[in-house]
């Protein structure tokens, strides 16, 4: 069955190509950017219907950050605008898992796995999405019934040589690492979603362009239009250099303390600012541009609009009163000379090494990294960078001691 796609001499309103521009922003939209959005968005119109618009994820750790919450932002601007999100959770992909940008094969998940991160998953988007108006559906509905011959059906709709194109697959033959047969069917079943739930659009990051356009090459053959293509790019951790991840210890976490969050957005480089607003933060394309013209132009305060950043991210995860407490305490801190109004406290029953104190307090992961830190004075003891790391902390009566570990993290040691 012939598809055509959508018409593109249809008669665009004013406000409709406004919103498909705004909703186009910071992203790579396919094909024709925000004129073919504008359009699917007046066929949907047309149809008496909602745009369909579709995120597929799957489950496969439980701890999202700022970089995860890039296409969930997205999403939300969609909600706002009144389309209808459907959040495939890949119940049955993440038994596979997609080797996008991997060099090897993925371990598979169980089931059990897969239905506890998922709830992880959903709990940290509802700080985001309105759930409400989000319909989440399991692609194991739809996958796992799937007979034999449907199977080969779908996979007939595509030839070896154009899964093998795929970046991660060629990288690993390339240097003669093994390629499993059942991972050259992410790409197609990932496709299959869409036809299932008859995607409009889907977003997924720069990373998933092959994926997203199989969507695209397949839902013709299933006699449905081909869906268009939003790619969002990778976000840079508070590095400013690789992409965020937990791993590399440069991430941003949904669910971390205010302070702490407040604290890892005022690390990110100057350069990163903008990027940061548009990709992290729930401002509007007008506002994001006022703050360009304030502060990041010739002239402005980076810092200015990094502090607005900051409280803006803290706002989004933790309201208005945890927002304003962490600009405050972070200015006391940094700005000020002062130590924070709330700190950790820490009680010892006999004297201890400095580096032995850091390392129980928490503060650093080992002695190993207190001893390191205090003999590059990173660590201060009420007000004084020590350079010891054998120094004693001894304690009487009520006596207390502030230690700060580098810029944000301060103890209260009291004793026992």
């Amino acid at each position: 069955m012939e598809v055509k796609e959508v018409d593109k001499n249809i008669e665009i309103p004013e406000e409709v190509m406004a919103e498909a521009v705004e909703l186009c922003r910071g992203a790579e939209v396919l094909p024709d950017g925000a004129k073919g959005l504008a359009r699917k968005i007046m066929q949907a119109k047309q149809a008496g219907r909602p745009l369909v618009a579709k995120l597929g994820v799957d489950p496969t750790s439980t701890d999202l950050h700022l970089g995860h919450a890039v296409v969930f932002r997205k999403l939300r601007r969609f909600q706002d605008f009144g389309h209808q999100v459907i959040l495939i959770i890949g119940g049955f992909t993440a038994q596979i898992g997609d080797p996008t940008g991997r060099n090897a094969t993925r371990p598979p998940l169980d089931e059990k796995q897969v239905q506890a991160n998922a709830q992880t998953y959903l709990n940290q988007m509802g700080l985001i999405l309105d759930l409400n108006k989000t319909k989440v559906v399991n692609n194991n509905d739809w996958l796992a019934p799937l007979t034999m011959k449907e199977v080969i059906k779908l996979a007939a709709s595509v030839t070896a040589n154009q899964l093998l194109a795929k970046e991660a697959f060629g990288e690993r033959l390339d240097k003669q690492q093994p390629v499993a047969f059942h991972e050259l069917f992410y790409p197609l079943l990932q496709a299959y979603d869409s036809v299932a739930i008859q995607a409009d659009i889907e977003l997924g990051g720069t990373d998933q362009r092959f994926n997203i356009l199989q969507g695209r090459e397949l839902q013709p053959k299933y006699g449905q239009e081909p869906q268009m293509a939003m790619l969002l790019p990778l976000l840079e951790g508070t590095d400013g250099v690789k992409k965020m991840s937990k791993s590399y210890n440069n991430y941003v976490g949904l669910k971390e303390d205010p302070q702490e969050m407040f604290g890892k957005c005022m690390r990110i480089p100057d350069e990163l600012i903008l990027k940061y607003f548009e990709l992290t933060t729930t401002l509007a394309g007008h506002e994001v541009d006022k703050i360009e013209a304030e502060h990041l132009k010739e002239g402005g305060n980076p810092k200015d609009a990094k502090l607005k950043l900051a409280k803006q991210v803290v706002l989004q995860y933790h309201g208005a009163e945890a927002a304003e407490q962490a600009l405050k305490e972070w200015q006391q801190v940094h700005s000020q000379g002062q130590l924070p109004d709330e700190m950790p406290v820490f009680k010892i029953e006999e004297e201890q090494a400095l580096f032995r104190v850091l390392a129980l307090a928490g503060l650093v992961s080992s002695n190993a990294e207190g001893k390191r830190l205090i003999q590059e004075g990173g660590v201060k003891l009420n007000g004084e960078t020590v350079k010891d790391p054998n120094l004693v902390v001894s304690l009487q009566g009520a006596d207390t001691s502030v230690v700060q570990v580098g810029r944000r993290k301060f103890v209260k040691v009291v004793a026992q």
